[in-house]
């Protein structure tokens, strides 16, 4: 960081010892840097909310793959979206259940929209959309 700016911020001092708790408990070496990243994680919020907004992700999927034609469903839906998916990994977790983790770019409603429809297909157990950002506008 070449500018940095000094900043006071009025605190309720119990909030406060708890957020020294949480803050040492994950590691950080100071409440500026803890505070650096929770300003972050909400810029990186506001980014998935405009729906024109470069975003990149991960789109985790857990399915039974003995759920009729769900294999060839899940590969059919990715290859109409080959332009937002990098790449994908295949865990095989029991003689029934599998992970695939799809790591996505584009923008954020594309993003959501293909994440919606892939955890949509009979079979899929549970998915979850992991939103983050491509950094190009955080320092």
């Amino acid at each position: 960081m070449s500018n940095l700016t000094r900043f006071g911020i009025s605190i309720d001092d119990e909030l406060l010892q708890t957020f020294d708790q949480l803050i040492e408990k994950a590691g950080y070496q100071s409440r500026s840097e803890a505070i650096r990243d929770l300003i972050r994680n909400y810029l990186v919020q506001r980014q998935w909310e405009d729906s024109q907004s470069p975003v990149v992700g991960t789109i985790t999927l857990v399915y039974d793959h003995h759920t009729a034609d769900i294999e060839h469903q899940l590969t059919h839906q990715q290859h109409e979206h080959v332009g937002q998916i990098c790449a994908s990994t295949h865990v095989h977790l029991d003689e029934r259940n599998c992970l695939e983790v799809i790591i996505v770019k584009g923008t954020s409603e594309m993003v959501h929209s293909l994440a919606d429809h892939l955890i949509a297909h009979r079979g899929v157990k549970h998915g979850h959309l992991t939103c983050t950002t491509t950094g190009a506008a955080l320092t």
